[in-house]
């Protein structure tokens, strides 16, 4: 009995922690291609940490008790529209049942200073198509057509009325879970397809750059959830909350 224990701890403590910290996994860095570009615009993505999970409800509570500046009654209105947070109950309570279910109706803004407070930022898109076009047997499944369209089935569907809890979704190559099944999610450098820079701080308009959740070896025109994707990401803006739309963070190795 007692040996039993000390093998289901020492399970448990692995998969909390992860390959590079806790609840975080080393994602191998690579090239990667964004939408519309040429071969020669091909992105180098270096070695970096990546959340297990999408940040919860729960989580996200424990941001909003050390900075209350962000609740949803004192949020100011130039960093969150007026659906933020509009599934909880109030500035501290949700139902139950949301606990461990992604946190959503957060803005770009909310999603960037929580990660930032976890000593932690949000994911290029670069990165985060890089670790998104793994199954769970490739590191690089963008070519599986099986993996394709189960991609496409999911953004098929309308969302439930309540978000399953994370880790719904299978585990990737990388150990990563929901990156597509659950929720879309913000990254650090959404809105560079259709903006000037809002959250990259460049003047440069750059259409090859978009939110997570999106497209990854969309060159191909078959990839149908690669351009439908990338369609309703490039329509949002930073100060958006939007349902079906949580986030999690990364970390530079």
């Amino acid at each position: 009995m007692t040996r039993l224990f000390i093998i289901i701890f020492l399970f448990n403590s692995t998969f909390s922690e992860g390959k590079g910290g806790e609840g975080m996994v080393s994602i191998k860095g690579g090239y990667y291609l964004p939408l519309y570009s040429l071969d020669s615009q091909k992105l180098l993505v270096k070695d970096f940490l990546m959340d297990v999970y999408p940040v919860t409800n729960n989580n996200y509570l424990s941001f909003l008790q050390e900075n209350n500046e962000w609740e949803r009654s004192k949020v100011k209105s130039i960093f969150a529209d007026t659906n933020y947070l509009n599934q909880w109950i109030s500035d501290s309570t949700f139902s139950p049942n949301l606990a461990k279910s992604p946190v959503v109706n957060v803005s770009w803004f909310a999603a960037k200073k929580y990660c930032e407070c976890q000593g932690k930022r949000l994911a290029t898109t670069a990165e985060w198509e890089l670790a998104a076009r793994a199954s769970d047997t490739k590191a690089d499944a963008s070519k599986d057509k099986k993996f394709n369209q189960w991609v496409l089935n999911w953004v098929s569907k309308p969302n439930p009325k309540v978000l399953p809890n994370v880790g719904y979704t299978f585990r990737n190559y990388y150990g990563v879970y929901d990156l597509h099944g659950l929720v879309w999610e913000w990254t650090y450098d959404f809105n560079s397809a259709l903006t000037t820079g809002e959250s990259r701080g460049n003047s440069g308009l750059d259409n090859t750059l978009f939110c997570g959740g999106g497209s990854f070896a969309s060159k191909d025109i078959n990839n149908y959830a690669s351009f439908m994707r990338f369609a309703t990401r490039s329509s949002l803006k930073a100060k958006y909350c939007v349902p079906n739309v949580g986030f999690r963070c990364v970390k530079t190795q």
